[in-house]
């Protein structure tokens, strides 16, 4: 069975919907890193900070059905652009909705003769890791290293990183 999926610009009436998917997109980072701080008590405004960074021209919405249930943002500098975020209801990962917003984005990036396409997936997010690794994203750019200022939290970090011969955590 086919899905039809739309992408299309963003309008102000997919404000609660993408208000959603961002609060989803954050509920996942409080469960993959056990932090339920992450994001705050009402993590879905964070979209509408994003929004008024991005731009509405720059944000793309998914539809299945009519019905939204993806979106995508590019932050251009320069002749770079950054995919963020990119995010996909759990009900429809899988499904070639975000392989339908990603290609959206970098279409714009051809148009706009961009050099470069930067995405930034958490260090625990793996299965997006793996869905841009298998996307193309096969480059190296940047690494963002972190200290952790407030240990007392009873955050944990995982093993398992090893880069240029350091081992880092995750």
């Amino acid at each position: 069975m086919s899905m039809n999926i739309t992408v299309r610009t963003y309008i102000p009436a997919d404000l609660e919907a993408c208000r959603a998917l961002w609060a989803e997109l954050t509920e996942h980072h409080r469960q993959i890193y056990g932090d339920p701080t992450i994001g705050g008590k009402e993590p879905g405004l964070f979209f509408d900070t994003h929004l008024t960074h991005v731009g509405s021209e720059r944000t793309w919405v998914a539809e299945v059905d009519g019905v939204v249930c993806g979106f995508v943002g590019s932050i251009v500098e320069g002749d770079e652009a950054e995919v963020e975020p990119i995010v996909v209801t759990t009900a429809q990962r899988g499904k070639g909705v975000g392989h339908a917003l990603l290609a959206r984005v970098r279409r714009e990036a051809e148009v706009l003769k961009l050099r470069f396409l930067g995405l930034k997936p958490v260090a625990r997010n793996l299965d997006a890791i793996r869905f841009f690794y298998r996307a193309g994203s096969q480059l190296l750019g940047h690494v963002d290293l972190f200290i952790d200022l407030s240990p007392s939290s009873g955050r944990t970090w995982k093993e398992g990183v090893v880069l240029h011969g350091h081992c880092l955590k995750y």
